[in-house]
């Protein structure tokens, strides 16, 4: 069910998208060469705590996950696009983290995610970085009032397809409120015109993931990571958004 929310709700909203915003930003000043996943982990959990928020992954048990998530961040490193399970592992010279998000502020949801090079870069990385964040502004500014679910993926997709990026549509955006994942689904590809239409009130994730070479994933043996099907990098971007009636709103916006 796609539930509309009003002007004094997505105000309500504003709190979650801040402190998610927040995290994702400690999270990135604080990943470099020598941390460990679980310092990371450790670090959003810290946060949630102080601020007096709730995660959204620790009891996640999706159909797609193998168990309960168990751990409040998801961080996947290089050829690991989403889900990452943290685990003991220490970031290394040149790899490609990318962090996703969400949490419960006085009952709203807001869910994030940001890819990034720790140490050395190779600039393969840093392009596939720049053109996740391009589709994502991309679908943001298609997010406005009379346009379609389509119209927004077929943005996303132009972006890719320009860069010669194949897209998988398994994972994608989807409907935030009171819960983390809800409708819409919004794959990264999509024919403009089609889907439902937009209004104002409606709250949605948008979320560019790409490889280098591939669009096929596979589940790692934790359960829960999606690594790329042939070993090239992946990169993921994600804002929450709200459709207003004066164009997108980005509630995760970071400063």
């Amino acid at each position: 069910m796609i539930e509309l929310r009003t002007p004094t709700q997505i105000e309500q909203m504003r709190p979650a998208g801040r402190f998610v915003a927040d995290v994702i930003t400690a999270l990135s000043e604080a990943a470099d060469v020598g941390v460990n996943l679980l310092e990371l982990d450790a670090l959003a959990h810290r946060m949630i705590t102080e601020r007096g928020a709730e995660s959204c992954y620790l009891d996640y048990h999706p159909s797609f996950g193998a168990s309960p998530f168990g751990k409040v961040l998801c961080t996947s490193v290089n050829d690991a696009v989403l889900h990452g399970l943290p685990h003991d592992y220490v970031l290394q010279d040149g790899d490609l983290l990318s962090v996703d998000f969400a949490a419960s502020v006085d009952g709203w949801v807001s869910d994030s995610a940001y890819s990034m090079v720790v140490g050395t870069p190779r600039q393969e990385d840093l392009d596939l970085i720049e053109v996740t964040d391009r589709a994502l502004a991309a679908g943001i500014a298609a997010a406005v009032d009379g346009n379609r679910i389509g119209d927004i993926s077929h943005a996303i997709a132009t972006v890719a397809r320009e860069a010669d990026l194949k897209i998988n549509v398994q994972f994608g955006g989807h409907g935030v409120g009171r819960t983390m994942h809800g409708d819409p689904h919004i794959p990264n590809d999509g024919r403009p015109g089609r889907g439902f239409q937009l209004r104002p009130g409606l709250v949605i994730a948008i979320e560019p993931w790409f490889l280098h070479t591939t669009d096929e994933i596979y589940t790692d043996a934790d359960g829960w990571t999606l690594r790329s099907a042939d070993g090239s990098r992946g990169a993921h971007m994600e804002h929450t958004v709200a459709v207003t009636a004066d164009g997108p709103l980005v509630l995760t916006a970071r400063d």
